[in-house]
């Protein structure tokens, strides 16, 4: 029993892993996709698409990580989520499927390159808009009967899931300037740079209006982050999260280039540590907990072993790819 529980921890670890790396990646091409319409048509844009070119579609390794693992290693958990939000699901695969295709044809159809531009900032924003949603749903809780999905089709559409739906879409927009800050020149880094500074505004005001409301809704969060002793550990998320932004605004007027990106991530990290510490050890809200939910010890191992090997590949070809288009881009860059 104590090895299978502890098996169960690494792989939630695991997926938590995933799904924060799949959120920081395609967050910021995301971002820059929900940002395009403000960005002058030509050289601005074109920068734009260039930087993310070599790395958007690597970014999304980490969505079919994240969802196969939640599949093989806690399938009553996978069973139970994707049937509470089968159309938020459709909606972001359609919006990345769109933003996919739009991404490759606005280069090889310059006579439609309008609609393409049209239909990849669309795209980016659904998918965003979906996820934020997703998250919101999972965090209010889903009505679960005999380990089964026991609400209606839109159980999730509630005041709290589009707060946080809006919460990523502004969140993932402060990624994407960010990002463009580094990796643009000229004109377009300097409206990056603007951007910058209203989505940062933007995703701090939704960070703490989710983080005012998330106790709420369960008892168990408010016990998670305000009951004594542990209250003392958790205080230092909101302090951390004000010193980062901190230094991100002064890091924003100042004039660096990759410091707002990685400040900008931190606190990506820093919102996700707060998810953790309000669901652990549930893994759909007061309802399984991922010992419930865990696939049986012998898959866990069997499963374990291809994953050690798979994810160090994974992480080394994407710094490898990184690494080599690092620096500014151009007009004329990946195509």
């Amino acid at each position: 029993m104590g090895i299978n529980v502890d098996l169960t921890v690494i792989w939630a670890f695991i997926i938590a892993f995933a799904v924060f790396m799949y959120v920081v990646m395609d967050g910021f091409d995301l971002g820059i996709g929900i940002l395009f319409p403000s960005f002058k048509v030509g050289e601005e844009r074109d920068q734009a698409m260039n930087s993310i070119a070599p790395v958007w579609d690597g970014n999304e390794t980490w969505l079919v990580l994240g969802g196969g693992g939640l599949f093989a290693a806690f399938p009553l958990a996978y069973g139970v989520i994707l049937t509470a939000t089968y159309p938020l699901i459709i909606a972001m695969l359609l919006g990345l499927v769109f933003r996919g295709v739009a991404f490759e044809f606005r280069w090889r159809d310059p006579r439609h390159r309008a609609l393409w531009d049209m239909a990849f900032s669309v795209g980016s924003f659904i998918a965003a808009f979906a996820q934020g949603v997703t998250l919101g749903a999972i965090l209010q809780g889903v009505q679960v009967e005999n380990q089964a999905y026991a609400g209606g089709w839109l159980d999730w559409l509630t005041p709290f899931s589009l707060l946080t739906g809006a919460g990523v879409v502004i969140g993932y927009a402060l990624l994407g300037a960010t990002w463009l800050i580094w990796k643009v020149e000229g004109t377009a880094e300097a409206h990056a740079r603007r951007l910058a500074l209203w989505a940062a505004i933007g995703t701090l005001f939704a960070m703490a209006a989710v983080s005012a409301a998330t106790p709420f809704l369960q008892f168990e969060y408010w016990k998670r982050w305000f009951d004594m002793p542990g209250v003392l550990a958790t205080a230092q998320v909101p302090l951390l999260t004000a010193i980062v932004a901190f230094l991100l605004f002064r890091k924003l007027r100042g004039g660096a280039t990759a410091a707002p990106f990685l400040l900008a991530l931190a606190l990506f990290a820093l919102g996700f540590a707060g998810l953790g510490i309000s669901l652990f050890p549930y893994i759909v809200p007061d309802s399984i907990t991922i010992w419930d939910a865990a696939a049986p010890e012998r898959s866990q191992v069997f499963m374990l072993i291809g994953t050690a090997i798979i994810m160090p590949i994974i992480l080394a070809y994407t710094g490898w790819a990184y690494w080599v288009f690092r620096g500014k881009v151009g007009t004329h860059g990946y195509h």
